[in-house]
C-alpha cells in the first residue's frame, strides 16, 4: 500500500512538472510526456505511447489530458489516473487564474506580443519534433505515406473538418488491415 501511494505522489508530480514547464497546449506536451513516461520512467512503451496517442487524440478533450489520464490509470489505477490527471491541469489552472486580471493590461504591449510570438515559434519546433519522433516509429509502407499527404490535404489545404479526416483515417487504416491480413493468410 504504502509502495501504492508512493508511485501515485511520482505520477502526480512528474505530470505537475509536464504541465509546469510547457507551452503551447497538449501537442507542445508530447516530446516531454514521451521523455519522462516512455523513455525516463518506462512506465508505458514508445509504441503504447503512440496507440495512447492517437486515443487521446480522438476522444473529447485536450491530447494531453487524455493521455495523463491513460497513463495514470495504466500505472496505478483510478486513484493513478486522477492524481495524473489533476497534476497535468493544476499549474495551468493556477496560472490562468492569477494571471487573468493582469493580461489585458499587457494585449496592447509590444514586447508581449514580441514574447508571445517567440513562444508559437518554440511551441512550433515542440510540435515537430514530436510528429517526427513518431513517424520514425510508424509503418512506412505506400499507404501510410498516402494517407497522411492525403489527411494532410485534406485538413490543410481543402479545411476538410478534422473529425471527418480522422473518421476517415480510421476506417481507410481497418480496411487496409484487414485487407493485407486476409492476403497474407491466403
Amino acid at each position: 500500500m504504502e509502495d501504492k501511494k508512493r508511485l501515485i505522489k511520482i505520477l502526480f508530480l512528474t505530470f505537475f512538472k509536464i504541465g509546469a514547464f510547457t507551452f503551447g497546449g497538449g501537442l507542445a506536451m508530447i516530446p516531454l510526456i514521451q521523455r519522462e513516461i516512455a523513455e525516463k520512467r518506462k512506465w508505458i512503451t514508445e509504441d503504447e505511447l503512440l496507440d495512447m496517442l492517437v486515443i487521446a487524440e480522438s476522444t473529447p478533450g485536450p491530447v494531453a489530458i487524455n493521455v495523463a489520464t491513460f497513463v495514470g490509470y495504466r500505472v496505478c489505477g483510478f486513484w493513478g489516473a486522477l492524481f495524473a490527471t489533476v497534476g497535468i491541469v493544476l499549474p495551468s489552472f493556477v496560472v490562468i487564474v492569477l494571471i487573468s486580471g493582469i493580461l489585458q493590461a499587457f494585449e496592447d504591449s509590444r514586447v508581449a506580443q514580441y514574447a508571445f510570438f517567440g513562444i508559437r515559434a518554440g511551441v512550433l519546433a515542440l510540435i515537430l519534433r514530436a510528429l517526427f519522433t513518431m513517424i520514425q516509429k510508424s509503418q512506412r509502407n505506400a499507404f501510410s505515406y498516402a494517407l497522411i499527404f492525403g489527411a494532410f490535404l485534406a485538413t490543410g489545404i481543402f479545411g476538410v473538418n478534422v473529425l471527418l479526416v480522422m473518421l476517415a483515417c480510421a476506417v481507410l487504416g481497418t480496411g487496409y488491415t484487414f485487407f493485407t491480413a486476409r492476403r497474407m493468410e491466403k
